[in-house]
This record gives structure tokens, C-alpha cells and sequence, in this order.
């Protein structure tokens, strides 16, 4: 633009547009950041810096883990109150759990076993029933009370006079079924106990000693208040 051109500009109002500023580092000069004589964003001497960890590793008060819990510190081994589990405190601990498997084995054990009893049992008295359904020889006139133990107490069924023979000479017997005595035969008395011997209620052996069943004679009375 020739001077006079620009004079004109000039005299118009317009200003001259201004040089661009050199850069400090294309002169060769370092940069200064400080302001007031220090250094922008400078830390205090002796201060650490932001989110550097303290030295030596050891987690500061309020510090969490990833997830978000407190740190445990305790050593191996140490109980809640800090104080560390001796050799024969985890011995005795071992075997306090060993004793308690142990004993709800024996219960799981015997439980079972209890009930597969109760289950044979039953089996057992219904094969029992089946035997003898329809084979008994009780007579409905039978006045001769015919005592025996059984179960701890003195039991007694009615036979006439030929039926207490027999049941004296080892040719009859009784079972007990669900509360009743049935007078049987010898050989069904056999059979059922094969199958549920607790069933035999009275059974006589000829060749014992007449003293060894003092309730074989008739004329032997037991008071109503001993008869269950």
C-alpha cells in the first residue's frame, strides 16, 4: 500500500494492524510461569503431592478397598479381639467339629435305623394277620381263665377244659393280635414266630418242670386286681 494511501487511512480513523508476538521459545528463551516470582501450581516444600500414597505401604485411616470395605489388618490366625489363635485353641476347635459330625452322624444313623424297625415291623404283622386270619380257636363259651406273663404283666384267656390240656401240654398256644390273645396250634404258633417272634404271647413246653408255670393249674386263682 503506498504512503499516501495509508496516510489517507490513517487520517480517516484507521489504525495500522499490529505485528504478531514472537513466541519465548523461538527467541530461546524458557518460559515463565511463575507468577509473583513462583512457579504456577508449585507445591509447598515438604508438602505431598495430590493422591501420591505415603510412603512404606501401610493403609491410612479411612482408607477402602475396591470394594468399598475396610482393609483387614488382623494377621492370620487372629481372633476378633486381636489377639492371635494359639496352636491348641485351632486343635480344640477342630475337634469340638469333628465330636458334633460325629454325633449327628449317629443320630441321622440311628434315626434311620429306628425307622426302617417300625417298617419291618409292620411288615412283619401284616404277614402275621394274614397267617392267621380265620385260624383261631377261640371259644366264645370258655369260662377256664387260663394266666400267663406277658409284657411284664399277667395276662389270661378263656379255654374250656379240653383246650386248657392242651395248652398245658404244649399242643396249643396263644399269639397276641392288636390286643387280642388267639389260642392257636402248635404249628401255626411255629410259623408266626419264624415271622414276628414278640407276637408269641404263651407258648408251653411239655418237657419243663410243672413248678417253672405256676399258672398251668386251673385251681391257681390271680386277682382281678393283678390282671391287666
Amino acid at each position: 500500500m503506498s504512503n499516501s494511501l495509508r496516510d489517507q487511512l490513517m487520517g480517516l480513523g484507521f489504525k495500522p494492524a499490529p505485528k504478531p508476538e514472537r513466541p519465548a521459545h523461538a527467541k530461546g528463551g524458557k518460559p515463565d510461569n511463575r507468577q509473583g516470582g513462583k512457579p504456577q501450581g508449585a507445591q509447598p516444600q515438604g508438602a505431598k503431592p495430590h493422591g501420591a500414597k505415603p510412603q512404606g505401604g501401610k493403609p491410612q485411616a479411612g482408607d477402602r478397598r475396591q470394594d468399598g470395605r475396610k482393609p483387614d489388618n488382623r494377621k492370620p490366625g487372629a481372633r476378633h479381639g486381636g489377639k492371635p489363635q494359639s496352636r491348641e485353641d485351632i486343635d480344640l476347635a477342630k475337634a469340638y467339629a469333628i465330636r458334633a459330625q460325629r454325633e449327628k452322624d449317629e443320630r441321622i444313623a440311628a434315626e434311620a435305623a429306628k425307622q426302617e424297625e417300625a417298617r419291618q415291623r409292620r411288615e412283619a404283622r401284616a404277614k402275621l394277620a394274614e397267617l392267621v386270619k380265620d385260624k383261631a380257636l377261640n371259644d366264645a363259651t370258655a369260662e377256664i381263665a387260663r394266666h400267663f406273663p406277658y409284657g411284664g404283666k399277667i395276662k389270661r384267656i378263656y379255654v374250656n377244659e379240653a383246650q386248657l390240656k392242651q395248652l398245658n401240654a404244649g399242643e396249643l398256644g396263644v399269639l397276641q393280635m392288636d390286643g387280642r390273645y388267639l389260642l392257636v396250634t402248635a404249628e401255626l404258633l411255629a410259623q408266626a414266630e419264624a415271622i414276628f417272634a414278640p407276637a408269641v404271647a404263651l407258648k408251653v413246653d411239655p418237657n419243663a418242670p410243672a413248678n417253672e408255670d405256676p399258672y398251668a393249674d386251673p385251681q391257681y386263682q390271680v386277682p382281678d386286681d393283678l390282671v391287666w
